[in-house]
């Protein structure tokens, strides 16, 4: 029998989300966007507390997306999808290196500047994601999800370390015994600044195999067009391995560890490797996007008692370049010339790619009394990136002051990160109340391998040296220098084990007040074995080693109490908890560090939340307002250390706080609106300090002042959606709808330094139109109507921009933009 996915009662709501936009309507607690009645919000089930619930049952702040709202809107990307979550804020950095940087933020509890991106950083996120009950970061693509669960403030009893600010659950849709149904879609589209086109494809089956037994898979490819255009690389010569062989035999010592460039040796100008400049070329469109991912699971549905669901998870992602622009000015023909719309100044190409796979295991079996789950899965993530530091080094003038004034500059660092782990949880839930409670207990496991790298390089630099110093190799060598383009290594191995068992408990003191009570002891141990050094001056490295471990318990309380079927009041204390670590930085030599940087410690916060949530109009509309205070303690921030080692420096405090409002509801039986809005104030409460050198009279340096505001958070954020459903005489339907975010302005990175800057607020509008049947879909929209940048992050001129004293003509300088405007069709057909 054919699957009708497409029925009125979902189109009369779910639609509320438009194709491709910022999603307005995850920004209010609308995952319940489907009506069970014309006019009517219907309830939604989510396991946030770890049992099936109603989202108005959750005493706390959550919302919910239904994967057929996700579809509906044609939201594949979590950018989009958590951008308009009331109280939720994205560092938009595209795809390039998408799952190296988690982004997301909630509740302002961020210390991290916008511009990070390339590194695997060493403090682990604020917000936890999982992909059902696995423990990942990995910014899949978003397709055949069931839901995705965010919930605000800490939830270290549930969810344990890196809970801090928030989870995000996504759960993913199980295979179906009951019948054989599938899905194809094919999008087409164009961004403005692009010559060519995105194409979007996917493929999805459900295949029962027996009563018991079936399988599904879907499998896609994004394939999309650049949108930026590297308007000034280098022209470079595939000659990396020729300064061996330029080298005289007797200067030249093999056994002194030559590392040839990776990459091309920029030609010279004039042919004279001693004086010749750069040549310039560039390189339309240069983001191109393609990505390909799956999924495959088998469900066995082994007794009425025991269900076991195997399932695989990949993605593979090749991307071209940034989607970041350059605003400043360059000097390549000579004279300052500043860049156009859609341009990037960087002299290099600076591609990326990654894998993901996961595979897991779960099984439920009720016992009766309660059901048992077991959860075990591995994981692996790992990808590499080529970025143009050259700017980096001209602003910082190390070209002349350490390189001797290369007239052909060029700095490039080839950076990678890979993770791998084992997870096991089991878990123990109450089917019934027995008097007057309900509970939940459990087991964790986890052990992670997690590997950070860059090596940096100048190529063609040493064959320039011997071209312009003819006795080069003779003096340098003597002060024990190695032939070699390799000025920077850093290779940083790190294990993580983490132990815990957890529980809930929730008495019901009546049939409208009850009580929770959570607890979490854990016990964990962390290793840190890492290699730095300067392969030029090889004798500099240093290779510290690090082991730390810590125990704790977790706490959590709660009250709820119902003043009427369709009203909730709620009150919340959680604490959250995120682990510390080793920096693993040398403590001797020239590359010397002071030996507060060795080790951060992990940082603690406490949320206070009192709400209430319901339904008003009989169920035409819902309703969260909620108030909340975050007080963080130790605070961990992501730095560098005075000679440029990846580190974490803790703070004292800070204090986040604020108000989310998420309405929804329906004005007629037809129009659908949706409403999020939340301030948030989130502010140090201490002055934040870290170590400085080791040469400075003061110990440590101030980062930033009590007062100063924390980044990438702004006050105010709106979200507005309409839609409107039009029922056709043959059985269509056509819908329509628009819908706006805005958020004010932000800051880029905490206190003073020169990677700070003000980021203006921006809005961003989408509109759809879709015509539907039951057997297929035709969808024309406009993402971004006015084309906003929507910038979330930069790297300002201070640091990377352009310097022709450094003989630097480009300009590596960027502001992270939103994608420009988009005009596309999608056809879907389901069978």
């Amino acid at each position: 029998m054919k699957k009708v996915i497409f029925r009125k009662s979902i189109v009369a709501s779910a639609v509320s989300t438009g194709l491709f936009m910022s999603l307005t309507s995850v920004g209010v607690s609308a995952a319940e966007a489907q009506a069970t009645e014309k006019g009517k919000i219907e309830v939604i089930e989510v396991t946030a507390n770890r049992r099936t619930q109603t989202l108005q049952e959750i005493p706390y702040n959550i919302s919910a997306v239904s994967g057929q709202e996700l579809e509906d809107a044609g939201i594949i990307d979590a950018s989009q999808l958590m951008r308009n979550v009331a109280g939720i804020t994205v560092v938009d950095r595209g795809y390039r290196n998408s799952g190296a940087v988690n982004g997301v933020i909630i509740r302002g509890v961020n210390v991290d500047g916008g511009a990070n991106g390339d590194v695997a950083l060493s403090a682990i996120p604020t917000v936890a994601s999982y992909i059902n009950d696995t423990p990942l970061y990995a910014n899949f693509i978003l397709k055949d999800v069931e839901m995705v669960e965010v919930l605000r403030g800490p939830q270290g009893t549930l969810y344990g370390s890196g809970s801090l600010a928030g989870t995000v659950k996504y759960r993913m849709n199980r295979p179906e015994t009951d019948e054989f149904h599938g899905s194809a879609s094919l999008g087409l589209g164009q961004a403005k600044g692009s010559d060519g086109f995105n194409i979007n494809t996917d493929v999805l089956l459900n295949l029962p195999l027996s009563e018991q037994l079936a399988v599904r898979a879907n499998v896609g490819n994004i394939n999309n067009d650049g949108i930026v255009d590297y308007s000034n690389v280098y022209n470079l010569n595939d000659n990396s391995k020729a300064p061996m062989a330029n080298v005289p035999s007797a200067n030249f010592d093999p056994s002194a560890g030559f590392v040839a460039s990776p990459g091309y040796n920029p030609p010279v100008s004039d042919g004279d490797l001693a004086t010749g400049g750069n040549t310039f070329r560039s390189v339309k469109d240069a983001d191109t996007v393609d990505i390909t991912y799956g999924r495959v699971s088998a469900l066995f549905e082994a007794t009425s008692d025991l269900t076991l669901l195997l399932a695989y998870q990949f993605q593979n992602d090749k991307i071209g370049g940034r989607r970041q622009v350059t605003r400043g000015t360059n000097w390549v023909d000579g004279t300052e010339q500043p860049y156009g719309d859609y341009e990037n100044g960087a002299v290099l190409l600076e591609p990326s790619d990654r894998d993901v796979s996961l595979t897991s295991l779960e099984a439920e079996w009720n016992l009766g009394f309660a059901t048992l789950t077991s959860s075990s899965s591995k994981y692996r993530h790992e990808g590499n990136s080529i970025s143009d530091n050259t700017g980096f080094y001209a602003k910082n003038d190390w070209f002349a002051d350490l390189y001797y004034g290369t007239p052909r500059p060029l700095a490039m660092a080839e950076r990678g990160y890979k993770e791998d782990a084992f997870v096991q949880e089991l878990r123990l839930v109450s089917n019934q109340r027995e008097a007057n409670i309900d509970w939940v207990i459990g087991a964790y496991y986890m052990d992670q391998d997690t590997l950070s790298t860059q090596d940096s390089y100048m190529p063609g630099y040493q064959e320039w040296a011997f071209a312009a110093f003819p006795t080069w190799w003779d003096t340098m060598g003597s002060f024990g220098m190695v032939y070699t383009d390799n000025d920077f290594h850093y290779v940083r191995n790190q294990n993580f084990k983490d132990k815990a068992v957890f529980g809930e408990l929730t008495y019901h003191f009546s049939d409208k007040f009850r009580a929770t009570f959570g607890a979490r002891y854990f016990d964990n141990k962390f290793t840190n074995d890492t290699i730095l050094s300067l392969p030029i001056w090889p004798f500099l490295g240093d290779e510290p080693s690090f082991e730390t471990k810590e125990s704790d318990t977790l706490f959590k309380g709660n009250f709820a109490y119902d003043l009427s079927d369709d009203t909730m009041l709620y009150a919340t204390i959680a604490e959250g908890y995120r682990r510390g670590g080793a920096n693993a930085v040398p403590l001797s030599g020239s590359l010397e560090e002071r030996p507060e940087w060795q080790q951060y410690t992990s940082d603690y916060a406490i949320n206070y939340e009192f709400g209430v949530k319901g339904y008003l109009d009989a169920g035409a509309h819902s309703y969260t307002l909620s108030t909340f205070l975050i007080d963080w303690q130790d605070p961990q921030l992501n730095t560098a250390t005075t000679w440029g080692f990846f580190a974490v420096a803790n703070g004292e405090s800070a204090q986040t706080s604020g108000v989310e409002l998420e309405l929804q509801g329906y004005l007629t039986d037809n129009l659908h609106y949706i409403l999020g809005y939340a301030y948030i104030e989130a502010e140090l409460t201490d002055d934040f300090y870290a170590p400085s050198s080791v040469g400075a009279a003061e110990s440590t340096y101030l980062v930033a002042a009590d007062g100063t505001r924390l980044p990438a958070t702004p006050e105010h954020t709106l979200s507005i959606s309409m839609d409107y459903t039009h029922a056709m005489e043959n059985g269509m339907y056509w819908i329509s709808q628009v819908n706006g975010y805005y958020q004010s302005d932000t800051t880029n990175a905490l206190g003073d330094s020169k990677y700070q800057a003000d980021i203006k607020g921006f809005s961003i509008w989408n509109v759809s139109t879709r015509l539907s049947s039951d057997d297929w879909d035709l969808t024309l929209y406009v993402s971004n109507l006015f084309n906003d940048d929507g910038v979330t992050g930069l790297l300002p001129e201070s640091v990377m921009g352009t310097d022709p004293s450094e003989n630097f003509l480009g300009n590596s300088s960027k502001d992270y933009i939103s994608q420009p405007r988009t005009i596309g069709l999608i056809a879907k057909y389901r069978f």
